[in-house]
């Protein structure tokens, strides 16, 4: 509880930037249907790694791998990158949470309305600017 205190007040983010582009895409989700914030984020993170994964992202995605996932620093740059990616899919598994969104009962005709309401109010995210058809292609592919 303490943590989670901590994490919503915003102390953790003054002074930086924050990246929470998957935050509204997965209060979409939780919107139209019953599951957890915790599992929508679960679902959607690697997804969301894997779409804005690119040369202007990817020393972040290098860091998280070194510094979280104990992986090689001399390995190839986007090798590191895509195997913090599956390890973080690897965790999730562990942990017995689906990996798709067809899993939890999400269907299919409303990704196209969940991404339109995700950016309603414009693009989303400061790590890479998502707009509604990024949004719609991160959730056809956790789909």
């Amino acid at each position: 509880m303490w943590a989670s205190s901590l994490a919503i007040n915003g102390l953790l983010s003054y002074g930086k930037d924050t990246d929470w582009s998957v935050h509204p895409m997965e209060h979409e989700l939780s919107a139209f249907y019953d599951i957890t914030h915790g599992v929508g984020l679960a679902i959607l993170t690697p997804h969301w790694m894997r779409y804005v994964l690119n040369d202007t992202t990817l020393h972040s995605f290098v860091e998280y791998g070194v510094n979280v996932w104990g992986i090689d620093e001399t390995e190839d740059k986007y090798s590191i990158a895509n195997k913090a990616i599956e390890k973080t899919s690897e965790y999730f598994a562990s942990l017995g949470i689906p990996a798709k969104l067809r899993d939890v009962g999400i269907e299919e005709e409303k990704l196209e309305l969940m991404a339109k309401q995700t950016t309603r109010n414009g693009n989303v995210g400061n790590f890479m600017p998502l707009a509604s058809q990024d949004v719609l292609n991160i959730f056809k592919a956790a789909f």
